[in-house]
């Protein structure tokens, strides 16, 4: 696939595209007969996949951020490595423990989007109730502030019926700003922002990425080399205010203490982890994972959207479009999910509060949960 095609917005809708276009040809009705990309609009769902579900208000893109988090009632955090059995496990404990889900990890906020980010199945979701899953369309803007304005708001409701959220997910940003707090950063410069924008579009995010390492070592060697808003974010503040983000970042520390909260974290061996990280994608493509790309794409959603840069939907845009042979596209999507549980592993080390356990005992799991919010509720808050 050419470098323009992976880096640039959604077609026109308004302009001609009858000549001949692989991405188009590739996924078949995507386009009007004559070129035209369909109206946008609220799109159709296609056959297989989730449309919004009625958990959450509808995300229009304003935040309310301002709901006081409780520092009274507690939160249950269940962190772990993609792949890891994070699903199952979550739905025993909640169940035991009568509550809720949140929702943690940043992919699956997407609607439309269910099979490559192992979303929860209808099921599962009727099993016990998970929120925060199908918030915005592929194509809207999410982050972390726009995160936690929401967990906090579903936090709240969840401590007023008396329930004590379990947060499952993997997006360690989206677990320590939902629990210390998130940092601003400064103001940037709008000029500078367009700047970079331009130059992501002309030279390819890799560049940008290369230029981060260079300004920014912390954030340079974090960051995935894809992750586009995040390092086009650190370039702007970097050069609106000459000092790197990873600086501002380690002034605010993240000291803030949001809610008493139990932190676990479930662990295999790499080896078994990243035997069922292998099996699992398999699965995913039996399951349809190529008919669900093919289907956001026919929608419109184009493959220079965040989203659809992520782990799997790259590479099977890839295939789609230039010919990338599907075996040689699934064996990258195990490898660069391999790679992302690494990555993950590396992060939650960082975080000493976390209670790393076995994910195959889960028993010991749920007595664990249970003798620690059992010292809360006594005021003895020892491990």
């Amino acid at each position: 696939m050419s470098t323009a095609l992976l880096g640039t917005a959604p077609p026109d809708p308004n302009k001609n595209h009858s000549q001949h276009n692989p991405l188009r040809d590739a996924i078949g009705l995507g386009y009007a007969r004559d070129g035209t990309r369909p109206p946008r609009g609220r799109p159709p769902v296609a056959a297989g996949m989730r449309g919004p579900t009625t958990l959450e208000k509808p995300f229009n893109g304003a935040i309310d951020i301002m709901t006081e988090p409780s520092k009274k009632l507690p939160i249950i955090l269940l962190a772990g490595a993609t792949g890891v059995g994070k699903t199952a496990l979550s739905l025993e404990l909640a169940s035991r423990l009568d509550t809720e889900i949140v929702n943690a990890d940043s992919m699956q906020v997407y609607r439309f989007m269910d099979i490559g980010t192992a979303k929860p199945t209808d099921a599962e979701r009727a099993r016990v109730p998970h929120h925060l899953l199908d918030v915005v369309d592929p194509d809207e803007p999410f982050d972390a502030a726009a995160y936690a304005g929401l967990a906090h708001r579903t936090i709240a409701g969840l401590h007023r019926r008396g329930k004590i959220p379990l947060v499952v997910g993997g997006t360690g940003l989206y677990l320590k700003v939902l629990t210390r707090g998130i940092c601003q950063g400064p103001v940037v410069d709008p000029a500078v922002r367009r700047d970079l924008k331009r130059r992501a579009e002309a030279e390819g995010i890799a560049s940008l990425h290369a230029e981060l390492k260079s300004v920014d070592a912390v954030l340079g060697a974090s960051l995935h080399p894809h992750d586009r808003q995040r390092i086009l974010r650190a370039l702007e503040v970097f050069r609106s205010t000459g000092r790197p983000l990873s600086d501002w970042q380690a002034s605010h520390r993240f000291e803030q203490t949001l809610y008493p909260t139990v932190k676990l974290f479930l662990h295999r061996s790499r080896e078994e982890l990243y035997r069922r990280i292998d099996r699992r994608v398999i699965e995913m493509m039996d399951s349809g994972f190529l008919d669900e790309v093919r289907g956001l794409l026919r929608m419109g959603y184009g493959p220079g959207l965040k989203p659809m840069q992520s782990l799997g939907y790259r590479q099977l845009v890839l295939h789609l479009a230039s010919g990338l042979p599907l075996e040689a596209a699934v064996e990258e999507i195990q490898r660069e999910t391999r790679r992302y549980a690494k990555r993950q592993l590396t992060w939650f080390r960082g975080d000493p509060e976390l209670h790393w356990m076995d994910a195959d005992d889960a028993e010991a799991v749920m007595a664990w949960v249970e003798r620690r919010l059992a010292t809360m509720t006594t005021g003895e808050d020892r491990c």
